[in-house]
């Protein structure tokens, strides 16, 4: 039997800037991205958020990004190593800390945005986010793109991976993520959503935007929580894999 995990960005919430629904969607996935402050989120907002995955048994993971709050990290910045290697550290450290006081422990880390999408293509980058992370906890699985370098760099280094797979974003005939700029580059039809992630699980492959069929080899499904109508996807979607036989766990396990 197929077995999945469905995992979501969250944490992100602030009083004047309130992106998802933490609540609800910690109902529904498996895993839990939470930010770490240089993105988005605030320290009481991110504890909440980890408390309430604690309460649902959802999996923690740290999802550090650029220090671009303003841009909500999706802006790619030309950073040097040494501080790029700082700033996921102490992202790292900032979720740890607020995770144990919550009663829980990250265990796997997945970039976010800009800094994602960068490591997926950029060697040197790859190198110093795997650094940071070997750096803090090298127990910590890495969860990047499907097919992107940074897997490959951390595998290297010796730390576990996991590979993801996008929901409600749509690929280019490469396997990469169409970039947020263009049309179309997020999907919002749960219906459509949930058939092409039942069939990234039964078949490994997703619908490209030129029609054509990429090879996509997934441990995790991401549904975007700041996404329009993100619960109805993710709904849908374990609605839809659960119908299909295919089961929901995390892919990182727990630590207690």
């Amino acid at each position: 039997m197929t077995t999945i995990d469905l995992n979501s960005d969250l944490g992100e919430n602030v009083p004047d800037r309130i992106v998802g629904d933490d609540e609800a969607m910690l109902r529904i996935v498996t895993s839990a991205n939470v930010a770490a402050g240089f993105h988005a989120g605030s320290p009481e907002g991110i504890a909440a958020t980890l408390r309430a995955a604690v309460a649902n048994g959802v999996a923690i993971g740290v999802h550090p990004g650029y220090r671009d709050y303003e841009g909500f990290g999706r802006v790619e910045i030309d950073v040097d190593s040494a501080t790029l290697q700082a700033h996921v550290e102490y992202q790292l450290g900032a979720v740890q800390a607020l995770a144990a006081s919550a009663g829980g422990r990250a265990v796997y880390v997945k970039p976010h945005g800009a800094l994602y999408n960068t490591i997926a293509r950029d060697e040197r980058k790859a190198r110093d986010v795997v650094a940071a992370i070997r750096a803090v906890d090298p127990s910590l699985v890495l969860l990047g793109l499907a097919g992107g370098v940074v897997l490959e760099v951390a595998e290297r280094a010796g730390l576990a991976t996991a590979a993801e797979a996008f929901a409600d974003r749509a690929y280019t005939p490469e396997g990469l993520l169409v970039s947020r700029t263009e049309a179309g580059s997020v999907l919002h039809d749960p219906a459509l959503v949930a058939a092409r992630m039942v069939r990234l699980a039964q078949e490994g492959v997703v619908e490209a935007v030129d029609g054509t069929d990429v090879a996509v080899r997934a441990e995790s499904i991401c549904v975007h929580g700041d996404s329009a109508g993100a619960i109805a996807m993710a709904e849908a979607t374990r609605s839809a894999l659960e119908a299909a036989g295919v089961t929901i766990a995390p892919f990182a396990g727990s630590r207690p």
